[in-house]
């Protein structure tokens, strides 16, 4: 007698960047701590962060052949159509084999063939959205999804079915907090009688950014401040000079709760990940919001914040000129530091991922 299988079972597609990987792994983990017996499938793109991070979770996973849309021309473009017709039937076969009874799409454009054809299959469509404007693939699949967990109220009305819309907030890791902060310098190998700067430029790191802070490196640390750098994958080699005394230069930081509870101040892309984790954890931040995303939904994502005097910006365009002034005058001013982590935590939703877990496994339990 073959044994039944369990109603829990939960196909997440999403991935690309860490921004949309990360709200998926924080469902994804809450669903497991409340059903162990749930099974649990990753979809991603071979060769993004997905295909090293999720394993690492203990997580099963599986790749389709897609990648994103140049937004100038490339070569890899001709190839578009082929892909998305060949992660279409990817994705009927994975579905077809899997059965899950909910999917959870976190955008990116992995998300998108995943997501249609388990609703193909009859499997719930749960859609999470981070970004103040929501992107192309979550905005496609609007009309196949259940719900949609939306993190910014400007959201709203870029949707068309607003009674699927729910204010949830983006997931954070379940094994995301402050740490002992000595324990944490010990971590990293840092002083902890130096004033620290956490920089990151997201999973995929920014060159912008990067490049601000090394033209700044030697007024930073002549100012007794201590940098924690996380320059991204791409742009490692080339920044792993700057490694040395009073400068830490690594390509991912892994123990973002060691890195996040020794820093006293974070210099930051403003992406939704990272806004929601700082928001969470009560830290002051300083972001430079990247110009090359679609609707400039990065400066949105902070301009909600710094208007609620919760966060400082710079804008990317004056980066080089303001970087140094902004970070200078900030780390030591702990009563500007105070008030920003004060009112920060306002826009902390720190019970986002356990709620959609929640949504999903009462779907998974009534489909």
């Amino acid at each position: 007698m073959s044994k039944q299988r369990t109603p829990y079972r939960f196909i997440f597609a999403g991935g690309g960047t860490g921004g949309h990987l990360y709200p998926a792994l924080a469902v994804a983990q809450q669903i497991r701590e409340i059903k162990p017996e749930a099974e649990i499938l990753f979809i991603g793109a071979k060769g993004k962060i997905e295909e090293r991070v999720v394993p690492e979770h203990n997580f099963k996973f599986k790749t389709i052949w897609i990648s994103g849309f140049a937004r100038r021309f490339n070569m890899s473009n001709i190839l578009f159509p082929v892909k998305i017709l060949i992660s279409l039937i990817q994705s009927i076969c994975i579905n077809f084999g899997f059965k899950p009874r909910v999917a959870i799409g976190s955008g990116a454009y992995v998300s998108g063939p995943v997501t249609w054809a388990a609703s193909i299959i009859g499997a719930k469509v749960i859609l999470l959205e981070q970004n103040s404007y929501p992107g192309v693939t979550n905005r496609l699949l609007e009309k196949k999804a259940t719900e949609i967990h939306i993190t910014f109220e400007e959201s709203k009305k870029y949707f068309r079915e607003q009674s699927k819309l729910k204010l949830t907030g983006n997931p954070i890791r379940i094994n995301l907090k402050l740490v002992d902060r000595m324990e944490a310098f010990s971590a990293l190998g840092l002083k902890p009688d130096k004033k620290t700067l956490l920089i990151i430029g997201g999973s995929g790191g920014a060159k912008s950014l990067n490049t601000a802070v090394a033209k700044n490196i030697i007024k930073f640390t002549e100012l007794g401040i201590q940098i924690l750098w996380q320059t991204g994958k791409v742009y490692y080699q080339e920044f792993r000079r700057y490694n040395g005394q009073g400068v830490k230069v690594m390509e991912y930081i892994s123990d973002m709760s060691a890195a996040y509870s020794a820093c006293d101040l974070v210099l930051a892309r403003a992406g939704a990940t990272t806004i929601a984790e700082v928001s969470m954890l009560g830290l002051p931040v300083v972001f430079v919001p990247s110009a090359n995303v679609a609707a400039d939904h990065q400066f949105k994502n902070a301009k909600t914040l710094v208007d609620a005097n919760a966060a400082e910006l710079v804008e990317d365009k004056n980066i080089e000129t303001l970087l140094f002034d902004s970070i200078s005058k900030l780390m030591f001013d702990e009563e500007r530091k105070n008030s920003l982590k004060k009112n920060i935590v306002s826009f902390a939703k720190p019970n986002a991922a356990l709620e959609i877990a929640q949504r999903a496994i009462k779907m998974a339990e009534t489909l």
